[in-house]
């Protein structure tokens, strides 16, 4: 007989222990109910990778997910995710995605956004396209909150937010994630809907 480690592999919190360390972030052990966290700092923004449950009344579901507020002064905001058997019948009902000129992406993902112009502005950068097309699952959206259960924000600050279905214990898929909301970020100060300060000040 094997080891758990032998025949499970890596436990989640051993996996992002060493992504913390891989990656020059804190890691912060929830304890048994809320799980460990991973953040890092990219300039005045805090990203943070944890998990969540949502109950469906006979299961729970688990997911995976990254956030980092940041203060939004156009209010731009978009939803990228990767297409389904059900993307088809979404655009037949008249909900249409942006294209961004690029083959690979078009045909791997579902694009939508507040301002058509500045997503594919945002899309132009083949780092965010890369990192994205390299996460087998991928839901990223602009939120302006967390929910009724969440932190509430200051009117012009919203959350950058993935989401993935189960635990991702894939250090490569992790630090892929962190690298992604970084180049997002920043190019979105680029294109002058984001600062690069903390929201937590006041301005």
């Amino acid at each position: 007989m094997g080891t758990r480690r032998e025949i499970f592999g890596p436990s989640k919190d051993e996996v992002w222990r060493q992504l913390a360390a891989r990656i020059g972030a804190s890691y912060t052990d929830g304890g048994f109910w809320r799980g460990g966290k991973v953040e890092a700092k990219v300039k005045g923004w805090t990203v943070t990778l944890d998990t969540f449950a949502v109950s469906t009344g006979k299961s729970t579901a688990t997911f995976t997910r990254m956030r980092a507020p940041y203060v939004n002064p156009d209010g731009f905001r978009f939803k990228i995710y990767r297409k389904s058997a059900f993307s088809g019948i979404a655009k037949r009902l008249g909900m249409q995605d942006v294209e961004v000129g690029d083959p690979a992406f078009d045909d791997a993902f579902i694009v939508r956004g507040s301002d058509e112009s500045r997503l594919r502005s945002l899309l132009a950068d083949d780092t965010i396209r890369d990192l994205l097309l390299a996460q087998p699952v991928a839901y990223l959206e602009v939120r302006d909150s967390e929910g009724v259960f969440g932190p509430r924000f200051p009117e012009d600050v919203d959350e950058l937010w993935f989401q993935a279905g189960g635990v991702i214990c894939d250090a490569a898929l992790l630090a892929g994630l962190f690298d992604l909301f970084a180049a997002v970020l920043n190019r979105l100060c680029h294109l002058g809907s984001a600062y690069d300060t903390d929201p937590a000040i006041p301005r």
